[in-house]
């Protein structure tokens, strides 16, 4: 199959520049694309999780990924889907966050081969830019009634855009030109969110006597309801074990909704087409087989087999009757804490208020036994067996000294 021909059948995407002309470019030649990732964290999230596997299914069809890192617009931080400026790191921020994801980058392409992935910073080129002789080369290309009809700056006209914020398209957009120069690169994927980006680079490199060209964005990753997948109580959903833990990654994955689980199959696995059709054309309790394969598949991804084993392990030392809970998350605690305190130290509360109401709504238990007392106190002798503190259905962890 045509490389945007498997895109199109996972449901990846969501708008192309110029698909037909992009289709027959990519029958008859294998060439460079990119995508970009601002470090603003030092660790990806869900949101970046769908383009790296495009990126990924790319690279399996013989094309080059190139993982750009936006340690230069950075700096401005891209407008794009927020009500308020960014806030401004430092550049040893930035070059932290930098080193952290691309450790992360490496788990899904492949840094060896014939076609093996590169890694830029656009530091190296924006930097050392000089803003006359770049506004006369660049933004001599873009009017500002076409760059205030784009969303990500139509949305902010209100709430206050900064022109510092305007130059974030004019160098995003730079950024294809420069990788279409040097490494013959001609197709940008992003998130739907960054199509007005994506257009800008486009129409610059065309702007140059360069047909060839092309934009495609991918669908964000989002519910039935058509809110986006990623978000817990917690916050974001994180790469990175240390932020989100292989368990609680898991757990996400294990419990979507049903209509949600052949999307997320498509989407955040490798499984062939044809599996995913057979795990998923089922009715009732049966699509939980499929909830479980999915969520092993996606921790496997992320973290390894051997995380996605033990999660597994975890979740059926808990709902499957195995004794060894070695695997649930520990929280420590100490002797004589009360069932309030211990809510809000494992973060199923945010606040005592919070935890109160929790434990008065009958939503919390210990080892299985439901307290109801805001004031139960988990004493040494208590805590010294380890017991698992649970809310609602979903939250889980072992309390430890």
């Amino acid at each position: 199959m045509n490389v945007i021909d498997i895109l199109d059948e996972r449901g990846y995407i969501e708008q192309v520049t110029d698909k037909e002309n992009l289709k027959k470019l990519t029958e008859k030649e294998r060439f460079p694309f990119y995508i970009g990732i601002d470090p603003t964290a030092d660790s990806l999230h869900v949101g970046h999780f769908v383009s790296l596997m495009v990126a990924s299914h790319m690279q399996k069809a013989g094309f080059t990924p190139i993982i750009l890192m936006g340690g230069g617009t950075a700096n401005i931080g891209d407008p794009s889907g927020k009500t308020d400026m960014r806030k401004m790191l430092t550049k040893e921020e930035i070059n932290h966050n930098v080193e952290c994801i691309k450790k992360q980058v490496s788990k899904f392409v492949s840094f060896e081969g014939e076609n093996a992935a590169i890694i830029v910073n656009n530091a190296d080129w924006l930097s050392d830019k000089k803003y006359i002789d770049f506004m006369r080369e660049i933004g001599t290309k873009f009017t500002v009634s076409r760059m205030l009809a784009a969303d990500c700056y139509k949305n902010r006209l209100e709430t206050g855009l900064t022109f510092f914020e305007m130059g974030y398209m004019l160098m995003q957009s730079y950024d294809f030109l420069h990788l279409y120069n040097k490494y013959g690169c001609k197709l940008e994927i992003g998130g739907n969110d960054q199509w007005s980006n994506i257009i800008g680079g486009v129409e610059l490199v065309r702007k140059f006597n360069h047909d060839d060209a092309f934009g495609l964005t991918f669908k964000l990753l989002t519910t039935k309801e058509g809110k986006k997948m990623g978000k817990t109580e917690k916050g974001a959903l994180w790469l990175d074990a240390t932020k989100t833990s292989p368990y609680d990654f898991y757990q996400y994955w294990r419990n979507i909704d049903d209509g949600d689980v052949k999307k997320v199959m498509c989407m955040l696995t490798f499984l062939s087409m044809d599996e995913i059709n057979e795990l998923t054309n089922v009715e009732g309790e049966e699509i939980n087989k499929a909830k479980k394969v999915a969520a092993y598949e996606i921790i496997k991804l992320v973290h390894g087999e051997e995380e996605a084993k033990k999660a597994e392990d975890a979740t059926l030392s808990l709902f499957g009757g195995n004794q060894n809970s070695d695997n649930i998350p520990k929280v420590k605690i100490e002797p004589n804490t009360t069932i309030v305190s211990a809510l809000v130290s494992a973060s199923f509360a945010t606040s005592k208020s919070q935890a109160k109401q929790l434990v008065m709504q009958g939503g919390v238990s210990l080892n299985d036994e439901k307290i109801t007392d805001i004031n139960f106190v988990i004493d040494d002798n208590l805590l010294s067996q380890e017991p698992i503190l649970r809310k609602g259905k979903k939250g889980y962890c072992k309390l430890v000294k």
